[in-house]
């Protein structure tokens, strides 16, 4: 099987197509006829030897991943073969670029019917950050008001769908241009991210949804009321010091049962998914690149294997 591998770290350049033989699931694992698999900046931090959870090369690039069940290991009973699924394939991060991978039963879900498999392979990390940086960590309830920095990123556009659909008023910190974009998702408020500290613009708010960090960030703390919440993925820099909030940092974890959660509001159509630039596996070099600036589609990137 043809699959994207890595044998030292370093840039696009050191990504490599080539032949290795197909995996066998072991117990509670699933092997998966892979369709497409995202693209995420998890996958640059891997490549280039930065992430804290990945294994050391050689390896095969990519978690994000939607597909076919083509065996399953001992012990797996939720998953039969020929089910169509999507999901990450394992907490490591790895495996998913290939024409076939394996993936841990209790990380991947039955795909949503309203969705394709591109969209599919879009969808886990990201939607499930969102979900988690809200509902798992924030505590968000009806009729609060949340602030989402980075809001037409790709968790940050799931972020404002999920926070608007559960009641809760949304202003979006975003580029000038992204404005309109935001809104159409849910945000009552856009703001731009280059204008002002944000205070004097917005009343009060309860939570803080922070997928920026850095400046940005620190121009809305003063806004989030006393005894509110800032729940950040962003590790590059520690997180600010404020005794009257509560502060959060954490990596996703991606489940069946919050794929099922997130899988019933596609079929609902209450959750959208938003792919970007979409290149067959062949091109995950010019994936990569993306990812470090060269220009794509807004949305996730997709392979398509």
């Amino acid at each position: 099987m043809k699959a994207a591998r890595i044998y030292n770290f370093g840039g696009p350049e050191v990504i490599v197509i080539e032949d290795v033989p197909v995996p066998v699931p072991a117990s509670g694992e699933v092997l998966v006829r892979v369709a497409a698999a995202g693209v995420g900046p998890w996958d640059a931090l891997i490549r280039e030897g930065k992430s804290k959870v990945s294994p050391p090369p050689p390896l095969t690039l990519g978690s994000d991943l939607s597909g076919v069940v083509e065996a399953v290991g001992l012990g797996v009973t939720e998953f039969k073969n020929g089910d169509g699924i999507y999901g990450v394939t394992n907490p490591q991060f790895y495996g998913a670029n290939a024409e076939y991978a394996i993936a841990f039963a209790n990380m991947i879900a039955l795909k949503p019917l309203g969705i394709t498999e591109i969209e599919a392979a879009s969808v886990p990390v990201v939607a499930v950050t969102a979900w988690q940086m809200l509902f798992d960590y924030a505590h968000a309830e009806r009729g609060q008001t949340v602030m989402i920095l980075g809001a037409a990123g790709n968790v940050g556009a799931y972020a404002v769908q999920l926070a608007a659909r559960a009641g809760l008023h949304v202003i979006a910190v975003v580029t000038e241009k992204e404005i309109d974009y935001v809104r159409s998702l849910g945000a009552e408020i856009a703001l731009d991210s280059q204008i002002g500290t944000f205070g004097d613009s917005v009343p009060p708010f309860d939570l803080l949804i922070d997928t920026v960090g850095g400046e940005i960030r620190k121009r809305s703390l003063p806004a989030l009321k006393p005894g509110g919440v800032l729940v950040s993925v962003v590790s590059t820099d520690s997180l600010p010091s404020r005794p009257d909030v509560r502060t959060v940092f954490f990596y996703v974890e991606v489940t069946t049962e919050r794929l099922n959660t997130i899988s019933k509001l596609f079929d609902s159509a209450e959750l959208q998914p938003k792919v970007g630039s979409v290149l067959p596996l062949k091109e995950v070099r010019t994936a990569h690149e993306m990812l470090a600036g060269a220009p794509h589609k807004r949305g996730k990137i997709v392979l398509r294997v």
